[in-house]
């Protein structure tokens, strides 16, 4: 650990200049993250539209509409302010694709996921200028690399329509303050612009963006007390004065792009405060879901939830990179020959990755899911795995000559694995569970895979090929009626007019459900099956003529 640390400290912030070659390298790894991110775009343009509509993708649609008509009004309709639950969250990501669906010749839900694919990929690119930063332009691609192949971001970048849009926002901000902590105590026009822009929109798009504040003071007093040891109080104070004094107008931007995104916050003094209040406790009916093989309520979730489900939902590689990054970065930022903007930086990069973690295991609120909540963390925990890379690169090279190509067969490798599973798994990549866990096949009899509900995009689709191959057409005097276990809104979207759908299965026509839990098998004629790696994702039967009490069940009943 002492090795991994000092390699951390001395992995430059960025390109070396100290030689013709590390410069021509660097250009050489940032020509490389260039390209990744270029072949991603590529990819996103050609599948965005495989991706189905989740549990809340037609509320948030909705919500965005609103906000757009709020503007539009000129502040006069307040329906956005008062909408469900979901005024307690900002709109950002919903009030953008809602201006892109009146020029883009696409669908609504169809301009939804091709915004998300877009804001994902900008979280990808600041992740890189993150790693980069920190660790140099190894690190940065590094770091790219890892969150690129990792399912749980990538799958959930196209449909994820709150925790998504939150992790770019703050991995935006935690750039701004690697700058911010790099210069300090000056504070550029460009990083204060960045910082503010970063704080506002995190905290624009959930309140929990005040993890990203709780980090910034961490290392600000790790500095500070730094330098009142070192300087004495009155100049430590005056450095630390000028810095604050510099970040005032990346404060007012703050609270201004917060406004925006998130009207009903700043509607009145305390909104903010009431949803702080709001999000402490579980503002829905407690339901239940799998986890480890067992049905429990959300509430009452274990302490071992989240790491257990880190533990087999990243990709080994990453998680294995993160937490070494993780250790190596906590052990560094407290080593006194370590410059005191590096220690800060260092404490900040891993407290954004560690800290959430660590309160909600100290905490315990109601978790479910997966760790869909959680997805913010990975930029940063990314950009800790970058480093270690780099650092036992640097390690390795001292005793093995060809360390750096062994290091990229073994990063080549090591993020095949997962990307072959996202092929097979796709649209579903955000089901992953990595080989360690024995992969979706081992976890459907433990976890909850498709809790979004995506699969009834295609087991709609599928449906409807079904019923024109076999030149079935809707009854003249009414609708098809067709019962679904899972969201109703993307049956309602994909099938079209010609169908009602119901939670009630007398009468029905067909039935449609998840492969999860809590949806029966039917004893009935099976029309469709979507599967990927062996697992059934979703089954649609054809329940003409037969009695089913019900389309719920749970084990062993």
């Amino acid at each position: 650990m002492q090795d991994l640390s000092r390699a951390v400290v001395l992995s430059p912030p960025v390109a070396a200049p100290s030689s013709h070659d590390s410069l021509r390298m660097g250009r050489i790894f940032d020509r490389l993250a260039i390209g990744v991110l270029a072949a991603l775009g590529i990819v996103a343009l050609l599948t965005f539209r495989d991706y189905g509509l989740s549990w809340d993708d037609y509320a948030h649609s909705e919500y965005g509409d609103l906000l757009l008509q709020f503007y539009a009004s000129g502040l006069r309709d307040q329906r956005a302010l008062s909408w469900v639950n979901l005024y307690y969250y900002g709109g950002g990501f919903d009030l953008v694709a809602a201006v892109a669906a009146k020029f883009l010749p696409l669908t609504l839900f169809e301009t939804r996921r091709l915004v998300g694919a877009a804001l994902g990929i900008l979280g990808l690119l600041v992740t890189w200028r993150i790693g980069r930063r920190v660790g140099g332009p190894p690190a940065g691609l590094i770091a790219l690399v890892l969150l690129a192949a990792c399912p749980l971001y990538y799958g959930h970048m196209f449909m994820n329509p709150k925790d998504s849009p939150f992790a770019v926002a703050m991995a935006i901000l935690l750039l701004g303050l690697v700058r911010c902590f790099e210069d300090y105590p000056r504070v550029s026009i460009a990083t204060a612009t960045l910082a503010g822009a970063g704080f506002g929109l995190s905290i624009g798009s959930r309140i929990m963006g005040a993890f990203g504040a709780i980090d910034a003071l961490a290392a600000l007093a790790l500095i500070f007390s730094l330098e009142y040891r070192a300087l004495g109080i009155r100049q430590a104070g005056a450095r630390l004065g000028h810095f604050l004094l510099a970040l005032v107008p990346a404060m007012v931007l703050a609270y201004a792009l917060m406004a925006f995104i998130w009207p009903w916050s700043v509607a009145a003094p305390l909104n903010p405060l009431r949803a702080v209040e709001y999000f402490s406790r579980f503002f829905e009916k407690p339901w239940q879901e799998l986890f480890d093989g067992r049905v429990i309520s959300v509430p009452d979730m274990p302490r071992s939830y989240l790491p257990t489900l880190f533990a087999i939902k990243l990709q080994v590689i990453f998680l294995v990179l993160g937490l070494g990054g993780a250790a190596g970065a906590l052990v560094a930022a407290c080593r006194r020959t370590i410059a005191f903007n590096r220690r800060a930086v260092l404490l900040l990069v891993a407290l954004a990755a560690l800290l959430p973690l660590a309160v909600t295991g100290a905490l315990r609120p109601a978790m479910y899911n997966g760790i869909r909540h959680f997805v913010f963390v990975l930029p940063p925990f990314a950009v800790l795995g970058g480093l270690a890379g780099m650092s036992l690169v640097e390690i390795a090279a001292r005793r093995f000559r060809f360390a750096p190509i062994a290091a990229a067969v073994v990063l080549l490798a090591g993020t095949a694995v997962p990307v072959a599973h996202m092929i097979r798994l796709h649209p579903f990549e955000y089901t992953y569970f990595n080989d360690f866990s024995g992969g979706v096949t081992a976890a459907r009899r433990r976890y909850m895979l498709d809790y979004w509900g995506l699969s009834f995009k295609q087991a709609s689709q599928a449906l409807l090929a079904s019923l024109a191959e076999r030149h079935e057409s809707k009854p003249h005097d009414r609708r098809w009626k067709i019962a679904v276990c899972g969201p109703h809104r993307s049956p309602q979207v994909e099938l079209g007019p010609d169908f009602e759908t119901s939670w009630d299965p007398s009468g029905a026509d067909f039935a449609m459900m998840l492969g999860e839990f809590y949806c029966a098998k039917l004893d009935a004629p099976l029309l469709v099956e979507i599967a990927r790696d062996g697992v059934t994702y979703a089954r649609v039967y054809d329940i003409r003529g037969r009695s089913i009490p019900t389309l719920l069940t749970l084990p062993g009943l």
